[in-house]
């Protein structure tokens, strides 16, 4: 199964991943973003977080 990953280096902190698709990605507590760990990564609203993500910093893996 693909999971997506953040590269943290191209990553501005805009949110989009978050706003929409907030049980799949968090600010954890040192202020970087994180994938969460879920069975199953094919929820649309995932899709829709790695496609507008402005810097293109999420990939499938």
């Amino acid at each position: 199964m693909k999971r997506p990953v953040l590269d943290m280096a191209e990553c501005i902190h805009c949110e989009v991943c978050v706003e929409l698709a907030p049980h799949a990605f968090q600010l954890n507590d040192a202020g970087f973003f994180e994938v969460m760990p879920l069975d199953d990564y094919s929820d649309e609203d995932i899709h829709e977080a790695v496609k507008n993500c402005p810097k293109d910093c999420i990939a499938w893996e």
